[in-house]
C-alpha cells in the first residue's frame, strides 16, 4: 500500500510563529455571569474550608450574622447598624474571593467548552490486522488500545495512535490552530497522530494507543477544567505561611478580650472591645488579599498555558519552569526541521560513484525514515540507479539502534551497513578490514559544513560517505539569545559527530552541545546538572528522548513527536516549537512573581489597617491612642468600617492582576526583587492609607456612620 503514498518532505514542519502569543486578559458576559452564580455556590462550607484564610472570614461573617439577629431580638446589646454594616462587607469579602476564583474557572470552562465542540461522533474503519482487507465500521468510542484502523483521505482520525503503515497529509488545526497541514508517516519521529485531526490526502493504518476517556482531547479537557490540578509545592508552602500568620493574628485578637476588660476596669472609662470590632480587626489583619486570590493565580496560570498552545499535565512543572536554569534540546526535529536529505555521495579512493550509489541504494531500501528514502531517491534520480524494491530481493533488513548507531541490509553473503563514522570503523575492523585514513577527511569536511556524514561499508571494506543536510529552523538564534538573557543555558543534544554538532550549534546559537549522544548520555547529563542544584528543562520529540524527558524537571514534548515522548513529558507543545519554552518560562515566572508580589502587598496592607482599627478600638479607654490616628479618620466606627470596606474592595481591584500575572522582564533576580519590593511593598503601604481615608470621607460626607 505504501508504494502509492505521496511524499512531501517540506510539509514535515509548519511555519513557526516566533512572536509572543500571551493571551490578553478578557472577560465576556457569559464568563461574568458564570462567575457571579458560582460565587454564591461556593458559600458551601465544604468548599470554603479548603481555603483556611478565607474560612476564618467566612466563620466571622456567620458569627456577626447571628450576633446581629441576637441584637434585633434583644438577646444581646450592641450597635445594630454598625454590626450590620461590618457583617455585610465581610460577606462581600467572601463573595469577592469566590468571584475571583470563579472568574478564573470560568475562563478555563470557556476553553474547555471550545475543546468539547471539537469532539465529533466518528465512525472508524476497523481492521483485524494491518494487512487485512476486511473493514468493520464501528463507533470511535468503541475502539480499544491495540485496535487497528484504516483512515482515508477526508476521514477524521478516530483515536490517538501510532502509524504502522502509510503516510498522509494531516490537518491538525483542531488542536494546534495552525492551518498548514503536516505530514504524518510510519517509521520515524512523525508517526504519532491525535484523535480528532483529519487526513487530507492518501491514507494511514493506525494502531490505537489510548483507551476511551484517556485520549489527548480528553486529557486536554480534564487539564483545562482543573479536575487534575493539584497544589504545587510553592503554593503549599505559601498556604502554610498564610495559615501561620492567620493563627498568630487569631491568638493576638483573642488576647485583646481580657486585656480590654482589664483596661476598662482599671481606667474606669470606656467599654470593653465589642465582638464586632474584634472580628473586623481579625479579618483586616489576616492576609485576606492573597488568601482570596491564591487559587485564582494558579488556575489562571494553567489557563495561560493553554493560551500559548501548551498542554501542561502538571502545575508543578509550570512553576518549575519559572526557575529553570538549563535547557536541553534534541537537535533533529527540534532545533532543525528534522527532515535531513541526502545531497551528495563521496566515494573513497578506488571506488566508483556508480558502485557507491548502488550500495547506498541497497543499504536504504527498507529504511522507511525520510533520510533513508532520500538516499534511495538521490541514487535513482541523480546517479541513474534503476529502481529496486526491497520485496523483489531476498534480504534481511538491519534496523538502526541507538546502541549500534548503524543500519543496513544482508543479501546472501553481502553485508551492507551505513552509519556514523565511529560505528562503521568499529564494524569494518571487527570484520578484518582496514578503515582508510582519507575517509576521516571526507567525514570531517562534510561535518565542518554543518551536514551529517554517513559512512557506507560492505563487510570489511569502506565504500564511501553519504552527505545528509539538516536545516536549522528560522529564528532560532534570536530565540536562544532571549533565553540567555533570562539566565537559561541552552544545550543541544544530537547523535551527530562533534564537528557536525559544532557547526549546527554555532548556526543555531546554543551555548553548548552534546554530540554522539545515546539515551544514556542524555539521562546522565540531566542528572549531572540536577546534582549541581539546577532545574533542568528538556524538549524532544523522539522515542529515544523519552528517558531524558521523564528525568527532567520540565519536560516538553513536541506534538509532532512520538507517543512515547508525549507520555514521558509533563507538557506537550501543540505547535511543535522547541523555543516555546520561553513562553512557558514567562508563565512560570509570572505565577511565582504574582504570588510573591500579592503576598508582599497583602502583608504591607496590615500596617495601614493597624493604624485605622487599633486606635479606634481602644481610644475610649486610652485617649492617648488618638495620636496614632495619623489619617485623622472621622470617628472610631467609620475608621473600622472603612478598613473593612477597603479590605473587600482591594480583592476586586487586584483580580485583573491575578488573572493576567505580573509582567515579567528579563533581568537579574536581585533587580526583580528590588523592583517588586518597591512597587508592591511600598504600594501596599501607601494605597490602604489613601483608600481608607477616601472611604472614611465618603461615609462621613453622606452621614452613613
Amino acid at each position: 500500500m505504501s508504494d502509492n503514498l505521496i511524499q512531501n518532505e517540506s510539509n514535515h514542519s509548519k511555519k513557526i510563529n516566533f512572536e509572543s502569543s500571551q493571551p490578553r486578559f478578557q472577560i465576556n458576559s457569559k464568563t461574568l455571569k458564570f462567575a457571579m452564580i458560582e460565587s454564591f455556590k461556593k458559600l458551601d462550607p465544604r468548599v470554603q474550608w479548603r481555603n483556611p484564610v478565607m474560612f476564618i472570614v467566612y466563620i466571622g461573617s456567620w458569627i456577626l450574622t447571628f450576633a446581629m439577629i441576637a441584637m434585633m431580638t434583644g438577646l444581646i446589646k450592641g450597635n445594630i447598624y454598625f454590626t450590620v454594616s461590618v457583617d455585610m462587607w465581610l460577606w462581600f469579602t467572601v463573595l469577592f474571593a469566590n468571584f475571583a476564583e470563579a472568574l478564573a474557572e470560568g475562563r478555563s470552562k470557556a476553553q474547555s467548552d471550545s475543546l468539547k465542540q471539537l469532539r465529533k461522533s466518528v465512525t472508524a474503519k476497523k481492521l483485524a490486522t494491518s494487512d487485512s482487507k476486511n473493514i468493520t465500521e464501528v463507533s470511535a468510542d468503541d475502539l480499544r488500545m491495540g485496535d487497528i484502523v484504516l483512515v482515508k483521505s477526508g476521514d477524521t482520525i478516530p483515536c490517538d495512535g501510532e502509524i504502522i503503515e502509510g503516510g498522509a497529509s494531516v490537518d491538525e488545526s483542531a488542536i494546534t490552530g495552525e492551518s498548514a497541514p503536516v505530514i504524518r508517516e510510519s517509521g520515524g519521529d512523525f508517526s504519532s497522530v491525535t484523535g480528532g485531526t483529519q487526513v487530507l490526502s492518501d491514507w494511514l493504518i493506525v494502531r490505537c494507543t489510548k483507551e476511551k476517556g484517556n485520549s489527548f482531547f480528553d486529557r486536554m479537557i480534564a487539564m483545562v477544567e482543573g479536575a487534575q490540578r493539584r497544589k504545587t509545592p510553592n503554593e503549599i508552602a505559601l498556604t502554610i505561611l498564610l495559615v501561620a500568620l492567620t493563627l498568630i493574628f487569631l491568638l493576638a485578637t483573642v488576647t485583646l478580650v481580657p486585656f480590654s476588660n482589664y483596661a476598662v476596669s482599671v481606667s474606669g472609662q470606656g467599654e470593653p472591645v465589642s465582638l464586632t470590632i474584634l472580628i473586623a480587626l481579625l479579618v483586616c489583619l489576616i492576609p485576606t488579599t492573597i488568601g482570596a486570590l491564591l487559587s485564582t493565580i494558579g488556575i489562571a496560570g494553567m489557563g495561560r498555558m493553554v493560551g500559548v498552545n501548551v498542554i501542561a499535565t502538571s502545575g508543578r512543572a509550570v512553576e518549575a519552569a519559572g526557575d529553570v536554569s538549563v535547557l536541553l534540546l534534541d537537535k533533529t526535529g527540534t532545533i532543525t526541521l528534522g527532515n535531513r536529505r541526502a545531497t551528495c555521495f563521496y566515494p573513497v579512493s578506488g571506488v566508483s560513484i556508480e558502485v557507491l550509489s548502488k550500495i547506498a541504494q541497497l543499504s536504504s531500501l527498507a529504511d522507511e525514515t525520510p533520510e533513508g528514502r532520500s538516499i534511495v531517491t538521490l541514487a535513482e534520480k541523480k546517479y541513474g540507479q534503476a529502481a529496486c524494491e526491497y520485496s523483489d530481493i531476498e534480504a534481511t533488513f538491519i534496523p538502526f539502534t541507538a546502541q549500534t548507531r548503524m543500519s543496513g541490509i544482508n543479501i546472501g553473503n553481502r553485508h551492507i551497513r551505513k552509519g556514523s563514522s565511529i560505528a562503521i570503523e568499529q564494524y569494518v575492523q571487527a570484520n578484518g578490514g582496514l578503515y582508510p585514513p582519507h575517509t576521516n577527511e571526507l567525514v570531517e569536511r562534510i561535518a565542518k559544513s554543518g551536514c551529517t556524514p554517513l559512512v557506507v561499508a560492505e563487510k570489511g571494506k569502506v565504500i564511501g560517505v553519504i552527505e545528509l543536510k539538516d536545516i536549522v529552523k528560522p529564528g532560532m538564534k534570536e530565540r536562544f539569545t532571549q533565553l540567555r538573557k533570562m539566565g537559561i543555558k541552552t544545550i543541544m543534544i544530537t547523535g551527530d559527530n562533534k564537528l557536525t554538532a559544532s557547526a549546527i550549534a554555532a548556526e543555531a546559537g546554543v551555548d553548548d552541545f552534546l554530540a554522539e549522544a545515546t539515551p544514556e548520555n542524555k539521562l546522565a547529563l540531566i542528572r549531572e546538572y540536577q546534582e549541581l542544584g539546577h532545574l533542568v528543562a528538556m524538549t524532544g520529540d523522539g522515542t529515544n528522548d523519552a528517558p531524558a524527558l521523564a528525568q527532567a524537571d520540565v519536560a516538553m514534548a513536541m506534538n509532532s513527536g512520538t507517543q512515547a515522548a508525549k507520555e514521558a513529558a509533563n507538557m506537550v507543545d501543540l505547535d511543535s516549537d522547541p523555543t516555546k519554552l520561553i513562553e512557558v518560562v514567562h508563565i512560570g515566572k509570572q505565577m511565582l512573581m504574582t504570588r510573591g508580589s500579592l503576598t508582599t502587598f497583602s502583608i504591607a496592607n496590615d500596617v495601614a489597617k493597624y493604624f485605622a482599627i487599633i486606635p479606634a478600638a481602644f481610644v475610649a479607654t486610652y485617649p492617648a491612642l488618638d495620636a496614632l490616628n495619623v489619617m485623622h479618620l472621622g470617628s472610631p466606627q467609620s475608621a473600622i468600617l472603612s478598613a473593612v470596606i477597603f479590605n473587600a474592595l482591594i480583592i476586586i481591584a487586584l483580580i485583573p492582576l491575578a488573572l493576567k500575572g505580573v509582567t515579567y522582564k528579563a533581568m537579574s533576580a536581585a533587580l526583580l526583587l528590588r523592583r517588586n519590593l518597591w512597587l508592591f511593598g511600598l504600594g501596599g503601604l501607601l494605597v490602604p492609607f489613601i483608600g481608607i481615608k477616601i472611604i472614611d470621607l465618603l461615609l462621613n460626607f453622606f452621614h452613613l456612620m
